[in-house]
């Protein structure tokens, strides 16, 4: 990698430690009898500046919530009948934010995937509570009935001017609440996901940040780099947001790494995606025994993950062949309930076609 790609030392250095380290969490995955699920759903309280995710605000789907949770049991239910019999390793519900859905649509959720599906052999169970505004203690009373193992509340940056800018709505105060009322509910592996380079940020907000963070003590900490998308309104919207001073340097990368091994975490994840600042990389830091194995399953390819929802991709992989082909849905959430019956059958060619 120094020779043929200029590789730095450290980088060199980062890819071999995480490499080492997934290759010891994925000791025990069986690549081609198993799979992982996800499950996603698309709405949010708000959408933030920087996301070009699948995501539409709550407020105008509340009404109808009810008919994407019937479109979305149907396409898990035929889900779990077309894999019947392999081994489901993992499962993740993300989204958009997942605890934008009321407690009662989110425990009916979940009692169907539970009662759907067989979790007997699930080594995780995620649920992505990522926007702190979205969390209540009847939410997270219902995570915790159905045996979630894993949660991620994400601040993204402990800065308050910054979370008002990027479109969050939610206080720094209000991460700190959530977080702590997790906690005394028993939720024992939390993740937190932040971004380096959000606008007008520099290295001493990015201390301030870390400084916040390691005061709570999460379990798991996902250090993004601003990546700004063509759908983001960070970038649909130039006129608007042009004067914003977006800055990522390295020096704030090795700032979150010290951060996180100073709270005995160290990496075992990382990718890269296109227009990154400063065209650095994604790094996941857990505790030991905390680390996100379907999160280290999506990137590295190495197992067919069957998605369900929305905007949702599902990757079904070609082990004979050491390939991956893509199935994807719609994203508009009206096009995916009327044509959920489309969804499946695309999926059902793909899996079918992987046996032949």
């Amino acid at each position: 990698m120094k020779h043929t790609y200029l590789t730095s030392d450290q980088k060199v250095d980062l890819i071999l430690e995480v490499a080492k380290k997934e290759l010891d969490l994925l000791s025990d995955i069986d690549y081609e009898n198993g799979y992982s699920l996800y499950i996603g759903i698309p709405f949010c309280p708000t959408t933030c500046l920087y996301c070009s995710f699948t995501s539409f605000p709550i407020s105008q789907w509340e009404k109808r919530m009810n008919d994407y949770l019937e479109a979305l049991f149907k396409e898990m239910e035929f889900t779990a009948r077309r894999m019947a019999g392999k081994t489901l390793d993992t499962v993740y519900i993300g989204g958009g934010t997942p605890t934008s859905l009321s407690a009662e649509h989110l425990e009916k959720l979940i009692l169907r995937l539970k009662n759907t599906f067989d979790f007997t052999t699930v080594k995780e169970f995620t649920v992505e509570a990522g926007r702190p505004d979205s969390i209540t203690q009847e939410k997270l009373e219902v995570l915790k009935k159905y045996g979630v193992t894993r949660i991620s509340i994400n601040p993204q940056t402990m800065k308050e001017e910054t979370l008002k800018i990027i479109g969050r709505r939610h206080t720094v105060e209000m991460v700190k609440d959530r977080f702590l009322l997790a906690r005394s509910l028993g939720f024992d592996n939390i993740n937190m996901d932040l971004i380096i380079g959000l606008p007008g940020e520099d290295m001493e907000d990015v201390r301030r940040t870390m400084e916040e963070i390691k005061s709570l003590g999460p379990d798991g900490i996902t250090v993004h780099t601003l990546a700004i998308k063509r759908a983001a309104r960070l970038n649909m919207y130039k006129e608007q947001y042009g004067d914003l001073k977006i800055t990522g340097t390295q020096e704030m990368v090795d700032l979150t790494a010290a951060y996180a091994h100073s709270m005995g975490q160290e990496p075992y994840y990382l990718y890269r995606q296109k227009n990154m600042a400063g065209n650095f990389e994604n790094v996941g830091y857990s505790a030991p025994g905390k680390a996100c194995i379907y999160n280290i399953l999506i990137m590295e390819e190495k197992q067919t993950i069957a998605a369900c929802g929305a905007g949702t991709t599902t990757k079904v992989v070609f082990p004979s062949e050491n390939r991956l082909e893509r199935v994807e849905n719609v994203k508009d959430v009206e096009q995916y309930i009327a044509r959920i019956d489309e969804m499946i059958k695309r999926k059902e060619k793909m899996l079918a076609k992987s046996e032949m």
